[in-house]
């Protein structure tokens, strides 16, 4: 098989693998759930044999489909790419564990359109890693939100669906009114909308434009939660938590922060965007984002709500990295997808397995819960120090890189939003963790143990991969740099 009909095969596989699941939930549950995981591993075992063509120094492409003269449907393997499209395959693999104890550990209705949902929202992730120009970049990104409205509205009752269609129409509204009219400008300016080293806008653009036609790119894509684009995502935690993990840690906001950043380093390119002064507010918006977000985040008493917040904070950190225009902040963007992905799915975990067992959301029903949920609260210990950026952790790397390409840029704005984020972060999980393992409970407390065993496997898996980033990284820095090479 060549590398070309790998890529088509990575991304037709979930859309094969959602009629499987279909046809087998009508057998029954246990034969849907293992079409659901040979599906999984399948799609791993294709995305990441992409790994080895690409470290050859080649990057494989196929045009699908010329829809007009200039506007063609492509999917081509770079390495910023490679790296989302290998660390969502590999993540939804862990979140199907998951999902198999929680879903039956919680009795959810309808658990087949789930599964058949998620992997149809792999296929659009897979398509939005391997986009090879804005126009396919733009239709995988749609497609991503309206596989995923199924699962945010999972529920069914009238609040869950109210938030679902504020998820739907805020992604929908920024996408169609502002996003689309971006590419547009792009594809008329420059001729092209192909994703190339170096960009394709040098010279095209005078320079209030480029900030106007940067602010259409950045807040037309709401799936990066950069603020006032944000409210979708609290409004998306009516979701069951297994979509909580996919929304925060594999697909939606990851395909925002990836897209925001493909488009910065291969439409605007770095140098470009470097001199342009009217660039510079990005830097400031992703700062603010961060900052506020934290503060919003202290504030928060449901647990849910407090990782959403997390999450729209955290998303910032690889926007305003991406805007810093160095190399070391660019890798460092791009290890903070993974490693936030790592840190949250298992926050997320951690959250939906305690609601399993007890029924709790609340941050202050948390109190002692550490001594009868000892295996999932370690996850969640593990997973708040990352978000802190504690070592041994993967949060410690990214935002190791992250702040190494701010003192390489003398960007103090830069440096004290780390260090403010920081502390903020530190300010809401470490309470939380006090109340979790020194506190006691209250008497008359109902009797509880872990989770299902499949949603405790789950988040311990993660919990290790959040540890072993701190260590075993070479793989991924390898990637990200390879990434600002292509642009020397």
């Amino acid at each position: 098989m060549t590398p070309e009909t790998t890529i088509l095969v990575a991304i037709g596989l979930p859309l094969v693998g959602a009629l499987a699941i279909s046809l087998a939930g009508r057998i029954g549950p246990n034969i849907r759930e293992a079409a659901t995981a040979i599906t999984s591993v399948s799609l791993i075992w294709v995305v990441w044999g992409l790994i080895s063509t690409l470290m050859e120094g080649k990057s494989p492409s196929i045009e699908v489909s010329e829809v007009m003269p200039g506007l063609s449907i492509t999917f081509t393997v770079e390495p910023l790419g490679m790296l989302f499209a290998a660390l969502a395959s590999g993540l939804w693999l862990i979140n199907s564990i998951y999902s198999v104890g929680y879903m039956r550990g919680n009795k959810e209705k309808n658990q087949t359109r789930f599964f058949v949902c998620f992997a149809l929202a792999l296929s659009a992730t897979v398509g939005v890693a391997f986009a090879g120009n804005l126009f396919t970049l733009f239709l995988c990104y749609e497609l991503l939100t309206l596989s995923t409205y199924p699962l945010v509205a999972h529920k069914g009752d009238a609040a869950t669906i109210r938030s679902a269609r504020i998820y739907l129409g805020v992604l929908l509204s920024t996408s169609i009114g502002l996003f689309l009219p971006a590419i547009i400008w792009t594809y008329t300016v420059a001729g092209t909308g192909d994703f190339t080293a170096g960009g394709i806008l040098a010279g095209k653009l005078n320079d209030p434009e480029i900030g106007l036609l940067l602010a259409l790119f950045v807040f037309g894509i709401g799936k990066a939660a950069v603020m006032p684009m944000h409210k979708w995502l609290p409004a998306a935690m009516v979701a069951p938590t297994p979509v909580s993990a996919l929304l925060h840690a594999v697909a939606v906001v990851k395909s925002g922060v990836f897209a925001i950043t493909k488009i910065i380093i291969y439409i605007f390119g770095i140098e470009y965007l470097f001199k342009s002064p009217s660039s510079e507010w990005l830097l400031y918006v992703a700062a603010f984002t961060i900052i506020v977000a934290s503060l919003v985040a202290l504030r928060q008493t449901n647990i849910k709500r407090l990782l959403a917040y997390s999450t729209i904070a955290q998303l910032s950190y690889v926007v305003m990295a991406t805007a810093i225009l160095k190399p070391l902040a660019e890798v460092g963007a791009a290890l903070h997808m993974v490693a936030h992905a790592f840190g949250k799915i298992t926050l997320f975990f951690a959250a939906g397995a305690i609601y399993v067992a007890s029924k709790k959301t609340e941050i202050h029903q948390l109190r002692g819960i550490g001594r009868r949920m000892p295996w999932t609260m370690t996850a969640f210990t593990i997973g708040a120090l990352s978000m802190i950026g504690v070592p041994p952790t993967a949060g410690f790397v990214s935002k190791w890189y992250i702040l190494a390409g701010a003192f390489e840029a003398n960007n103090l704005v830069a440096v004290f939003t780390i260090i403010a984020s920081t502390l903020l972060n530190a300010a809401y999980f470490l309470p939380i963790l006090y109340l979790v393992w020194f506190e006691h409970e209250k008497e008359g407390e109902k009797d509880h143990g872990e989770a299902p065993f499949l949603t405790v496997l789950a988040l311990t898996l993660t919990a290790i991969l959040t540890l072993a980033f701190f260590l075993f990284n070479g793989p991924v820095i390898e990637l990200a740099s390879q990434v600002v090479k292509g642009l020397s």
